[in-house]
């Protein structure tokens, strides 16, 4: 009953989701601590607010426009430095993408961060990472996360997703 050592995955949510996956690039160019798997809810991608979801969901869907526009000058403001694939990893050239863990990426469709997440798992799929992606429909960002949503068939689906899939990846299932 000992580890097994291909077990690492890294996990988040939203910011976390931008953490979880930075932290595998940078341990790809730092050569370790080999991560062998990354699962990311609706992640944070791209400093970029004009995307099509980022105007849908603009206003009055729990996350707005406006509070990402927020949160990333709490973060910085510097252009150069949200340009850095590890701020906004959407932006990391395909080559800078391969060789990667294998990923799950699920988004809401309500929420301003759905466009850059899909766009996300796109990029990492063209860099030859397996990846499996998916959309829960009518729900709004973090919806993995608050309390009042828990027992939604969103946040039930994409748990039991996220468990089979990691699962499934260790050789479980």
């Amino acid at each position: 009953m000992g580890w097994k050592i291909n077990t690492l995955t890294v996990a988040g949510d939203s910011v976390g989701g931008n953490m979880a996956t930075v932290m595998t690039i940078l341990s790809k160019y730092r050569n370790g601590p080999k991560i062998y798997k990354q699962l990311m809810y609706y992640p944070v991608t791209n400093a970029y607010f004009d995307t099509p979801s980022y105007i849908q969901f603009a206003t009055d869907y729990y996350l707005y426009r406006e509070g990402m526009m927020w949160f990333w000058d709490q973060y910085t403001t510097s252009e150069k430095d949200r340009h850095e694939i590890t701020a906004s990893p959407l932006r990391a050239a395909t080559e800078q993408l391969r060789g990667l863990p294998d990923a799950m990426v699920i988004t809401g469709e309500a929420d301003v961060l759905r466009d850059e997440g899909e766009m996300y798992a796109t990029k990492l799929r063209e860099s030859g990472v397996d990846v499996t992606a998916a959309r829960m429909e009518a729900i709004i960002h973090d919806f993995v996360m608050l309390n009042s949503l828990d027992q939604t068939n969103a946040c039930r689906a994409a748990m039991d997703m996220s468990v089979e899939w990691v699962n499934r990846k260790n050789g479980k299932a």
